[in-house]
């Protein structure tokens, strides 16, 4: 599992430990049942106390995308609950909340932004649909 904090960005280290971890659930980077870091070797690994680490994983299971297993360690929740489906579309708000602040700085119209997504979705999944093609 890979982390990075940003100690310039003024979000608190916890936010951005929970913000990561949130997002490696959705995107299916940590796979549901996967074991996380323990709480001490994940400190080590960032450089922050275990108190921070201990914040970041307890907001994660109080949303129902951690669970502690008593002896055994912390885990990705295996029945993803109704809120993790509700984290994709917040990671996906803030992507496109960051995209239009962006477009509009440089000066392009809403529908510069549609058509410039309508155009990048076709060559993704032209890209996909050859990766499948070279597969078999």
């Amino acid at each position: 599992m890979h982390i990075q904090i940003s100690l310039q960005d003024g979000v608190p280290i916890y936010r951005q430990i929970v913000n990561q971890i949130k997002y490696l659930i959705a995107s299916e980077q940590l796979a549901a049942g996967a074991e996380i870091p323990a709480i001490r070797a994940l400190a080590e690994q960032l450089s922050v106390t275990p108190n921070t680490i201990v914040k970041a994983y307890a907001e994660l299971e109080a949303i129902g995308l951690l669970v502690k297993r008593r002896g055994a360690g912390t885990f990705v929740a295996e029945t993803p609950s109704p809120l993790a489906r509700r984290e994709q579309r917040q990671i996906m708000a803030e992507r496109a909340d960051a995209l239009l602040a962006e477009a509009s700085q440089l000066g392009f119209s809403y529908e510069e932004v549609l058509q410039l997504l309508q155009k990048r979705h076709e060559t993704l999944l032209r890209t996909q649909q050859g990766r499948r093609g070279h597969a078999g």
